[in-house]
C-alpha cells in the first residue's frame, strides 16, 4: 500500500469575508488542491445548517477547510462526524474539565448542554460517484454566544484568539483525516461515541415538520443515528436531534 501523502494546510486569514464557506467552495470548484483553510475574523453573510444565518461577531472562530478524500459519496456524512471529534479535542484544551463538552449528532458541539460550536459540510461528486471535494465550515463561540431561537448557547469567554484555536484545530483535523483514509471510519466512530451522550439517553429528532422520540443507541457503522423506539431500533439518516432533559 502506498503511503498517504501528508496534508499541509495553507491557512489564509481575512479581517472580514461574506462567508468562509463560500470562498472555499468557489476555490474548490476552480480546482484548488486540498489543504486550503480560510479563517475570517468576521463574516457578513455567514450561514449554518439548512441555510440558516450564522451570526458572526468578532472574537469567534469562522473557519472553512477544503478536503479531497475521493471516498464514496455515501460516506460524506462521516466527515462531519470526523470534524466534530477534531473540534471537541481542540476545544477541550480550553477547559479544566473537558467532559463539560458533548457532541450532538450530526454536527453540534455542546458546552454544559448549550450549543457552543457547529459544523457545516458541503460537497460535490465526481463522475465515478466519489467525493470530488468536501468543504467543512466550522464556527466556534470563543468570545460571545449569539442567541439562537429555541436553543441555549454558550461560549468560552475569549479563552484565546481565533487564529490560535484554528491552528490547533487544523492539527486535529489532519490527524483524523489521515486516520479515516488509512483505517476507515471505525476509529472516528469510537472517538465520537466517547464524546457523545450516554447510551440510553432520551432523544427527540426533528424530521421535517414532525418528531421521532426514543433512546439513543449510538451510531451505525455508516455514521447514521440509532434510536430505540418502542420495540425496534430505527436508523436515522437525516434530522436534527434535540436533547430531552
Amino acid at each position: 500500500m502506498n503511503a498517504l501523502p501528508p496534508l499541509t494546510w495553507r491557512l489564509a486569514v481575512h479581517p472580514v469575508l461574506p462567508s468562509t464557506a463560500d470562498l472555499v467552495s468557489q476555490a474548490a470548484a476552480a480546482g484548488e488542491a486540498e489543504g486550503l483553510a480560510v479563517l475570517a475574523l468576521r463574516q457578513t453573510a455567514g450561514r449554518g445548517r439548512a441555510g440558516r444565518e450564522w451570526a458572526s461577531p468578532p472574537g469567534n472562530l469562522y473557519l472553512s477547510v477544503l478536503l479531497r478524500p475521493a471516498t464514496p459519496a455515501r460516506e460524506a456524512a462521516q466527515w462531519s462526524l470526523l470534524a466534530g471529534v477534531a473540534l471537541a479535542e481542540a476545544a477541550g484544551v480550553l477547559l479544566a474539565e473537558p467532559a463539560r463538552l458533548m457532541l450532538k449528532w450530526p454536527n453540534d458541539l455542546l458546552l454544559d448542554g448549550a450549543k457552543c460550536a457547529g459544523i457545516l459540510a458541503e460537497s460535490t461528486l465526481a463522475p465515478d460517484g466519489t467525493l470530488e471535494w468536501l468543504a467543512l465550515g466550522i464556527g466556534v463561540n470563543l468570545a460571545t454566544a449569539p442567541a439562537l431561537p429555541g436553543r441555549a448557547t454558550a461560549h468560552f469567554a475569549a479563552a484565546e484568539p481565533p487564529e490560535v484555536f484554528a491552528q490547533r484545530l487544523l492539527v486535529r483535523l489532519a490527524h483524523w483525516r489521515d486516520s479515516a483514509l488509512t483505517r476507515g471510519f471505525a476509529p472516528v466512530r469510537a472517538a465520537w461515541h466517547a464524546m457523545a451522550a450516554p447510551l440510553g439517553s432520551p432523544l427527540r429528532v426533528r424530521q421535517g415538520s414532525g418528531f421521532v422520540e426514543g433512546l439513543y443507541a449510538g451510531l451505525a457503522e455508516d455514521g447514521s443515528l440509532l434510536l430505540h423506539t418502542e420495540n425496534t431500533t430505527r436508523r436515522i439518516i437525516a434530522g436534527e436531534v434535540e436533547q430531552m432533559r
